[in-house]
């Protein structure tokens, strides 16, 4: 149950930082979310000795409110980010050798469960354009690649609404590795959590030097959480206050917009016309034809 609890605070504080004020909950969630919780207190109350239950004291009006759970954040790398010097040579050498330096770094390895990979960039070295992430999740750790699960199919839709293939742009995360969450020996991990500063800053080195070799147009950066490991951690505070604006990493434009899982979430033609617009910008930027067609998607009827 306290995984459970963990991971659903996680994905709330996600949200949030998405700019997501309000979830959706059905009466029938409502109701076993309650029947869970009163048997676990009747069991609480079954088991408790007698003599511990004393008489109850109303809670003094400047008692403090006990704060939310705090899903614990990662071991800490402890280490210094690596430097990454790129060999001489074409690109695609260039790639091979950053992968295999990913692929067999101690930090990265050593945060991966047994079964699972680390996780690597794919797409044309030619790329005019960047989409960045924040972290693998389940299914990218399973398969090594990024942006394999639905919000990964999600963005394949998104791309070829751009009039493009997935394998013509370069998509990547800022994390190598999906993030911890305490789980029971022999589980799989249940739910993801955002990385935290320290780990972005750990894996950054390995996202420049894709970048280097790439040299694209246009970074997009997907979600608040890559928008903070690009920018800053704390450069701002929710992801509406710089969504559809140009900022700047690596001296290359980066154009912030949702991650797809928000549209996942938020499956409306207002959701889904935020981030085309802002995929349009990103399209008028590297010079893509734009078709009337394209300019009208997702428009309110």
């Amino acid at each position: 149950m306290r995984k459970i609890l963990l991971a659903l605070t996680a994905e709330l504080r996600r949200l949030k930082s998405n700019g997501v004020k309000t979830v959706p909950v059905s009466p029938e969630t409502i109701a076993r979310l309650k029947a869970v919780v009163d048997a676990q207190a009747s069991v609480q109350a079954a088991t408790k000795p007698a003599e511990a239950v004393g008489p109850l004291t109303p809670a003094s009006p400047a008692s403090p409110t006990p704060a939310a759970p705090v899903v614990p954040a990662s071991r800490s790398v402890g280490v210094a980010p690596p430097k990454v010097t790129l060999p001489s040579g074409d690109k695609v050498s260039q790639m091979e050798w950053l992968r295999d330096r990913v692929l067999h770094d101690p930090v990265c390895r050593e945060r991966v469960r047994p079964g699972k990979q680390v996780v690597v960039g794919v797409g044309s070295l030619d790329a005019k354009i960047f989409f960045c992430g924040e972290a693998p999740g389940a299914e990218e750790e399973i398969q090594g690649e990024p942006f394999v699960g639905p919000a990964g199919q999600l963005l394949t839709r998104m791309i070829q609404g751009m009039g493009l293939k997935r394998e013509e742009v370069y998509i990547g995360n800022i994390m190598n590795w999906r993030p911890e969450l305490p789980t029971a020996p022999g589980r799989e991990q249940e739910g993801n959590r955002p990385p935290t500063a320290e780990e972005l800053k750990y894996c950054l080195p390995f996202l420049e030097a894709q970048l280097q070799i790439v040299n694209p147009q246009v970074i997009v950066a997907l979600g608040s959480t890559a928008a903070q490991g690009l920018l800053g951690v704390g450069s701002f505070k929710t992801l509406g206050e710089i969504r559809g604006r140009w900022k700047l990493f690596a001296e290359r434009p980066v154009m912030v917009t949702y991650h797809p899982s928000y549209i996942l979430r938020n499956a409306s033609n207002r959701s889904k016309r935020a981030i085309w617009e802002d995929l349009l910008k990103v399209m008028e930027r590297v010079g893509l034809a734009i078709s009337e067609k394209q300019q009208r998607y997702f428009l309110e009827k």
